[in-house]
């Protein structure tokens, strides 16, 4: 590049990806969109986060805005089509977080099943040696149900093969590659699922699929694993079938509003909560942040993106 673009920063990033993106670009942090008036025009460039993406606010204060970098696979909020018009290009860091949050899925699974959290809880409380200590379920031969079929929906299935569990997928399409059963009504696989996960994409179409009809189809012995959205659950409708033990429990690494989730998630003994870090491991975080700079100087380089969704 003959000169340093101008890019917004929209969440903050590690250290060593902070330092790369300073030392490529002029980078102005975020601050509100009320800061932006003095700079908001020279700003060609946008880096951010799945979660955070690129609200339409702050979008429509970039008149120069060219290329939309995330590190993540999010896009949910960001305005697909407003960009496609704008002719903004929009790269996500695809296919490098696949193997970790599909490891959360299948931790949650265990952790929720196995009972992990609570026992360790009356390990450390003193408890064991006067409190009979609950017995869990084994994950072995149980049905587990994929909603979301795409590479990290796959990995998950890939990986719960291992513990000899029967696996059936819903999906906007079948995947003719792959050998399990499709299932084409969520409903359906819910009814049939002793573990139900949520590997779906965010966004107007998923947002609160996972209601109290589909709780009750899981049924009082399911459990349900969100490492999608939080979106894509209707979160009165979960804590509803939480608190009545109309189903098992629930291994949530996403939530509605989150940082700032609903408190009656932290007084239920048969949830596990995560605060998104289903992709959140040393390495998978350096090379998304990685691909997320690499996308911004493939793009001021005169390149195609180098994994582009517009």
């Amino acid at each position: 590049m003959s000169s340093r673009p101008d890019i917004l920063a929209i969440d903050q990033f590690p250290p060593a990806i902070k330092e790369r993106l300073e030392s490529l670009f002029t980078v102005h942090q975020y601050e509100g969109i009320e800061a932006l008036s003095p700079y908001a025009n020279k700003i060609r460039g946008v880096a951010t986060g799945g979660g955070s993406g690129l609200p339409r606010p702050i979008m429509d204060a970039l008149p120069a805005l060219e290329v939309i970098s995330v590190n993540g696979v999010g896009t949910d909020q960001i305005d697909l089509e407003d960009a496609r018009q704008r002719k903004i290009g929009v790269a996500t860091t695809l296919g490098t977080l696949t193997d970790d949050v599909a490891d959360m899925a299948i931790v949650l699974t265990l952790a929720v099943m196995r009972e992990t959290v609570l026992n360790d809880r009356l390990v450390r409380e003193g408890r064991w040696p006067t409190q009979p200590l609950p017995l869990s379920r084994s994950v072995t031969k149980k049905r587990m149900g994929i909603a979301g079929f795409g590479h990290i929906g796959q990995a998950i299935a890939h990986r719960a093969a291992a513990f000899g569990m029967d696996l059936a997928y819903f999906n906007s399409r079948p995947r003719a590659e792959s050998p399990l059963r499709f299932e084409p009504d969520l409903k359906a696989l819910a009814e049939w699922s002793d573990v139900l996960v949520l590997a779906v994409s965010g966004g107007p179409r998923s947002a609160n699929m996972v209601n109290a009809e589909i709780l009750d189809a899981l049924g009082p012995d399911g459990v349900l694993i969100n490492i999608a959205r939080g979106s894509v659950v209707d979160e009165a409708a979960l804590l509803s079938a939480l608190k009545q033990k109309r189903i098992a429990g629930a291994g949530l690494d996403v939530f509605q509003n989150e940082p700032n989730i609903n408190p009656e998630f932290s007084t239920l003994e048969n949830t596990v909560l995560q605060a998104h870090q289903a992709s959140a491991t040393i390495e998978t975080r350096t090379v998304m942040g990685n691909l997320m700079v690499d996308n911004l100087v493939a793009h001021f380089e005169g390149k195609s993106l180098l994994t582009p969704i517009l």
